[in-house]
């Protein structure tokens, strides 16, 4: 009797070789210290400008500053592109792939599982994966309640405008946030809520802001750029988000909810470069018990008894004793 032989593709011995070690708690990036620099590729589907993004290559250019990495990007890169430049930059040697995977899940997946011995970090709505994939997100609802204080304060009108990119859970639960903490100390006030569906389109974000204003909007959640551009046009207020663009529209910005990716970035160069990077979920270190997030006022623009209240809250926050809700169900308008 023949006995039938196996063949096992390279693919197929590999998977089992990740296994194996990770079976034995050791996962493939994991698998032995690094010298500085390590090296490191970021990929983007918007430019490095754009809000979001903009955080994330701060912290890496700083980091490469500081002599942790050699650090190089693509920006503006289309979704039918992302697997092949990521396939790119595996096969140049990088030791970490970062980047926003949120219109190529599937896809990003399977590239890390292909290079197994590569740690991947990725903006992402879902959970981390074996043996090398991690993800992140921007948890800025602390700060967006303390915003939404502030604005709640602050209109005369009870009407906030929100303009928001995609309705998407990175978005909701920012706008969330923001809504729950203006309703906190105004339970008048009401939303127009609308989202662009784009993540970089100023022109029509800004639009979307006079159309608010003309509804009665006295100040505008500016979650995207142009947002801020129609409330400077027309003489109302806005709040900022991500990043403090307050120098920009003097006498404009109330104040800001901002993200700052360094706790994040910084923790998986240190895993990958001390040899202990495993699949985890990194979105706590936005959190502004990690620093974050951080909330930021124009206080010549603000009442002094809502920057008190604001303040005394984020205490609150920090030391455990407030907790903000993470909802991301879609917003609607309360109008």
């Amino acid at each position: 009797m023949n006995t039938p032989r196996m063949t096992i593709t390279r693919r197929a011995a590999m998977t089992l070789a990740a296994a194996a070690v990770a079976a034995f708690g050791l996962a493939g990036p994991a698998a032995a210290q690094k010298e500085k620099p390590i090296k490191v590729a970021a990929i983007y589907t918007v430019p490095v400008e754009q809000q979001w993004v903009s955080r994330i290559h701060k912290a890496l250019n700083a980091a490469q500053d500081r002599g942790d990495v050699e650090y190089v990007y693509s920006e503006n890169v289309a979704n039918t592109d992302y697997e092949r430049v990521m396939r790119e930059y595996a096969e140049q040697g990088n030791d970490l792939i970062i980047g926003e995977v949120f219109g190529v899940e599937r896809a990003a997946r399977k590239v890390a599982g292909d290079y197994p011995d590569i740690a991947f970090l990725m903006g992402s709505s879902f959970g981390p994966s074996q043996p090398n994939f991690s993800v992140f997100d921007n948890f800025i609802h602390e700060p967006s309640y303390l915003t939404g204080m502030i604005a709640g304060t602050a209109t005369e009108s009870n009407i906030i405008g929100m303009v928001g990119g995609y309705a998407i859970p990175e978005v909701n639960r920012l706008m969330n946030a923001f809504m729950e903490g203006a309703l906190a100390v105004n339970p008048d006030v009401k939303f127009l809520v609308t989202f662009i569906n784009s993540w970089y389109d100023p022109p029509k974000a800004k639009e979307s802001a006079f159309a608010m204003i003309d509804a009665g909007a006295d100040i505008l959640y500016a979650e995207r750029f142009g947002v801020s551009d129609a409330a400077k046009e027309r003489g109302v207020k806005a709040i900022g988000n991500v990043i403090d663009t307050a120098a920009d529209y003097p006498g404009t910005i109330l104040a800001s909810a901002l993200w700052h990716m360094e706790p994040t970035i910084d923790r998986a160069i240190a895993a990958v470069t001390e040899g202990r990077f495993e699949p985890a979920d990194y979105g706590q270190y936005s959190y502004m018990a990690y620093d974050g997030g951080s909330f930021v006022v124009d206080e010549t623009l603000v009442d002094a008894a809502a920057l008190e209240a604001a303040n005394a809250k984020q205490q609150e926050i920090k030391d455990g004793l407030f907790r903000v809700n993470v909802n991301d169900g879609e917003p609607k308008s309360s109008m």
